[in-house]
């Protein structure tokens, strides 16, 4: 016979093993309340509360947060602003511990979407604005889980004091007198700038435009945003990969800006989080990206998904897709490689 306090000791143990299991699994996606839409609203409502990780310029977000906080006075909305490589590592790790903090994601890295659309880090987003004709959602909603929320147009930039011809072409970046005054985005941060470099050596002269870009000992900034700053502060002359700038010639920085010739972007995509602890909040600030306040937000001086957006500067729907061959599995890396190794 087993004695009873083995039998009790084995049946605590197999408990254990169960609640530890349990805590490596995946946690199930978090999802808003069923019924209506006002019924989320009011749900979200109740929660209070969502945050956003962004990609976005920080000036843009700052608008965006104002106007949803306007329109929805008992959500208080918290942005986190990063690069694609920082904000994915986050809800990597949100979703494999299934505490998550951010509740919608706004990114261009369409390796990843691809790599994790059967997962449940995304969830489908459900609010009417998505149905909007103008939104055009069966071109602007991926894999079910993805929408469209705008584009950035990237090209040259330029200090007016210090450069004050401008840039017309990238090989106006390679003048002697810009040896050190140069700055690029690094190559490493985001897979879309494998794609904008795949685009100057496809249009600007293949690799060696980039070889003689290399010669002139650019400084190198984790995203265009800082490359923004840098120009605007006079740190450098002329930049590549740099946005309109608007936001900085309102308030009188001394700089300038052209798409180029042959015109690149980047589409963003938002995604409700799979992770989120606030779900019902998630699904109203994904509605309010996509409608007229939410693209007058975040939209002037970049793409936006609704016509007629005053600022905007294209229609993100026609921003062409990424060059997978080179954002993708082993031809990224390859690619990533070889430019920073061109670079450093």
């Amino acid at each position: 016979m087993i004695p009873q306090v083995f039998r009790t000791t084995v049946a605590l143990a197999a408990v254990a093993l169960a609640l530890t299991a349990c805590s490596n699994a995946p946690a199930a996606p978090s999802e808003p309340v069923s019924g209506s839409w006002d019924d989320v609203v009011a749900a979200a409502n109740n929660e209070g509360k969502v945050t956003i990780y962004s990609t976005q310029a920080a000036p843009r977000l700052a608008a965006l947060e104002t106007a949803f906080e306007k329109a929805y006075p008992a959500i208080d909305l918290e942005v986190v602003r990063g690069v694609d490589s920082d904000l994915l590592s986050k809800i990597d790790a949100e979703s494999k511990s299934g505490k998550g903090i951010g509740d919608l994601a706004v990114i261009t890295d369409v390796s990843w979407m691809n790599t994790v659309k059967d997962t449940g880090k995304a969830t489908k987003p459900i609010g009417p604005s998505f149905d909007n004709p103008d939104y055009r959602r069966d071109t602007s909603i991926v894999s079910d889980k993805y929408f469209l929320e705008g584009a950035v147009i990237l090209g040259f930039g330029w200090n007016t004091d210090q450069l004050p011809g401008g840039v017309s072409s990238p090989a106006d970046l390679l003048a002697p007198v810009l040896k050190g005054k140069v700055g690029i985005v690094s190559p490493s941060t985001s897979p879309t700038y494998l794609d904008f470099y795949s685009h100057i050596e496809k249009y600007y002269g293949g690799r060696e435009y980039l070889e003689k870009l290399a010669d002139q000992n650019p400084r190198i900034y984790p995203s265009n945003q800082p490359l923004a700053q840098a120009l605007a502060s006079g740190e450098i002359a002329a930049g590549l990969m740099a946005d309109p700038m608007l936001a900085s010639k309102d308030s009188g920085a001394p700089v300038e800006w052209s798409a180029g010739e042959h015109i690149w972007g980047a589409r963003w995509y938002g995604l409700t989080l799979g992770s989120s602890p606030h779900p019902n909040a998630a699904q109203v600030l994904a509605d309010f990206m996509v409608t007229r306040p939410g693209q007058e937000a975040t939209s002037v001086g970049y793409s936006s998904v609704l016509p007629d957006i005053e600022g905007s500067i294209a229609n993100a729907q026609e921003v062409p897709d990424q060059n997978t061959e080179v954002t993708t599995g082993d031809g990224a890396a390859r690619y990533r490689d070889d430019l920073e190794a061109l670079f450093n």
